[in-house]
């Protein structure tokens, strides 16, 4: 890999952290010298070009990269029109794309002398790459996960504690990503000397958003590298799915100063973006600019400002805000941002069991959906490319339960009995 001092997101923000009229940091006092000192040592990580040669080295020895760029020959010939290439972030270290920040942002706070960190988790893949990376570099670690979703994401519980980190449940409001984070910056605000918050996606105060993106800027370097080793082009479209935007922001970052290649992201359409149940912020008109968790970005709030509450399948994507980057983006043309619903996530996640084998999670299957409906209208010398952004074993519970399993409900009942 090589260095991205000068990758393009850095190109975007302003000194202040705005991307356009998006960003900033909008803090409480008790804070300012906290991310002052991690503004600081952010800046020095990125002249210091031991810093990069570090953070890649663990990468590659530790967390497996790069990954691979699969090409989906079953699910091309299916479809027809473009060649579809997978890029594999579910083969990254604890199975999704999330431990490219969190092994970053630990260097960090081997930098800033911090001992102890803590973490929001929506999925659990977050949490569970938090704490992997907390037990290598002997950290106290806590993880903030709403109540709910710990209990559609259990499996990814059990493994957080038994790495070691303290899982914090959280029963405000809808129990849900926007709570853990509340509760995670709350934490922070009272352990500053000690602690470190280590956001997991690209939202937040100043530097956190271009931060993240920084460290899961990997991903586009290297699709954009492997996509002309194999194809011999660049893509006509890639794809990923929109949570907080960490993943999305990774894998366009390879690709934002080369025009011809659509940038495409996918959030949560829920039970359809016009109900009350869905996480679309970009692609829905209900969303509204607003400022919430430190920074200014589009919500889904109501007229007076409040947070309103969210739904997805996927607990990922289950976040009221956005990257103020994919917000900037979208305002100025370069990225394109739509909607995929329960159902059709459910169906395009069997097609993708079914003609390549492959399991991806939830959140990353949202990006299948929309790639599906646009290859046929290619032609066959176009190439797409696809983040998986991770795997879909930790949603075991919520697909058996989507699509009824017999089996499945029965060996939950013997299990209940012993």
């Amino acid at each position: 890999m090589n260095d991205t001092s000068t990758y393009a997101p850095s190109s975007l923000v302003s000194c202040d952290g705005y991307y356009g009229e998006f960003g900033g940091r909008f803090i409480p006092e008790i804070l300012y010298e906290t991310i002052e000192e991690l503004i600081d040592a952010y800046r020095a990580a990125r002249q210091d070009p031991a810093f990069w040669e570090t953070f890649t080295e663990l990468l590659s020895n530790y967390s497996c990269r790069p990954t691979p760029l699969t090409y989906a020959q079953n699910l091309s010939q299916s479809f027809g029109g473009a060649k579809i290439f997978i890029k594999r972030e579910d083969l990254n270290h604890t199975g999704a794309h999330k431990f490219n920040n969190v092994l970053g942002q630990a260097l960090l706070t081997q930098r800033m002398g911090k001992t102890r960190v803590i973490a929001e988790t929506g999925a659990g893949q977050h949490g569970v790459a938090t704490a992997a990376m907390s037990a290598k570099f002997g950290l106290d670690c806590t993880i903030y996960m709403g109540a709910g979703d710990i209990k559609r994401q259990y499996p990814n519980v059990f493994w957080m504690q038994k790495l070691g980190a303290q899982v914090v449940p959280v029963t405000a409001g809808s129990q849900t990503l926007k709570e853990a984070m509340n509760e995670a910056l709350r934490d922070w605000s009272t352990h500053l000397e000690s602690t470190h918050y280590i956001i997991g996606t690209a939202c937040g105060p100043h530097p956190f958003p271009e931060m993240v993106a920084w460290f899961q800027s990997v991903i586009g370097q290297e699709t954009r590298q492997q996509i002309l080793q194999q194809a011999g082009t660049l893509p006509t479209a890639v794809y990923a799915c929109v949570g907080g935007g960490s993943n999305a922001v990774g894998i366009f970052s390879g690709f934002l100063d080369d025009p011809t290649v659509r940038l495409i992201g996918v959030e949560a359409g829920g039970k359809g973006i016009d109900t009350p149940h869905h996480a679309a912020r970009l692609s829905s008109p209900k969303a509204s600019i607003g400022v919430a968790q430190g920074y200014k970005s589009y919500f889904l709030q109501t007229d007076d400002g409040q947070m309103r509450k969210t739904h997805s399948a996927a607990a990922g994507l289950d976040y009221v805000g956005v990257s103020p980057i994919l917000a900037h983006l979208q305002s100025i043309g370069r990225v394109q941002v739509s909607a995929a619903t329960d159902q059709e996530v459910l169906d395009a996640f069997n097609i993708c069991l079914q003609k390549e084998g492959l399991i991806p999670a939830l959140e990353s299957t949202h990006a299948f959906v929309q790639a599906f409906k646009d290859a046929p209208h290619y032609s066959s010398e176009d190439c797409i490319v696809i983040n998986q952004s991770g795997r879909g074993d930790k949603d075991i519970f919520t697909i058996a339960d989507a699509l009824g399993d017999a089996e499945w409900r029965n060996f939950l009942k013997e299990r209940g009995r012993e």
